[in-house]
């Protein structure tokens, strides 16, 4: 699910640039890694952390939502750039599918498609999306397997595990890239020129 999302998002590109510049498989992978953060593919731990402390202390999903909004934050885990209501992240369609068929309850990730209904009337793109269906599902397997205590779930979430997922995973996909510019024999990047402009301040 987490292992590749096509060559354009800046943990790809960065790989394909460094691959390009005749770096090493491992030189290549880390030059991508390190852009995962709060805008990209970091967002696992911290969805996590805000759904589960608006569930567990008892907050109704429009509780949550305008508390969110009123501190200026987003939700994590909510919102896509491609993906909305009327084209669905069918990655996030399988995993609920998966959870259904194989998980005892889903708590979490039923509360988090309840935010979902409420922010997607606002725009149709405001869709749980990958992060947020990863994180809240993962948290439901966490206290509801009956394998860790609610310490050990805790825990596991905070020491950022759910991160540390996504970059496995992600991993995959950025060798992928790497591979194929070497085999492909692909020479240095060079970013085209129509693609670049110089801001200066506007003229007084």
């Amino acid at each position: 699910v987490t292992a590749d999302h096509g060559p354009t998002v800046s943990g790809a590109h960065n790989t394909i640039v460094t691959a390009r510049a005749g770096k090493d498989l491992v030189s290549s992978l880390t030059s991508g890694l390190l852009t995962i953060g709060d805008r990209f593919g970091g967002a696992l731990d911290e969805s996590a952390r805000q759904f589960s402390a608006a569930w567990q202390k008892g907050k109704t999903p429009l509780e949550f939502v305008n508390e969110m909004r009123n501190a200026h934050k987003y939700i994590q885990g909510i919102g896509h750039r491609v993906k909305s209501l009327n084209n669905p992240d069918q990655r996030v369609t399988a995993l609920a599918d998966f959870a259904s068929a194989n998980f005892p309850a889903t708590p979490l990730f039923d509360y988090a498609r309840q935010v979902e209904r409420i922010t997607t009337s606002k725009k149709p793109n405001l869709i749980l999306n990958v992060d947020g269906a990863i994180a809240t599902l993962f948290v439901d397997l966490l206290y509801q397997s009956g394998s860790f205590s609610a310490e050990e779930a805790r825990d596991l979430i905070q020491i950022g595990c759910l991160n540390a997922l996504f970059v496995a995973g992600r991993s995959i996909g950025f060798i992928g890239h790497y591979l194929d510019q070497k085999r492909l024999k692909q020479g240095l990047y060079r970013h085209p020129w129509d693609d670049i402009a110089y801001m200066t301040p506007a003229n007084e």
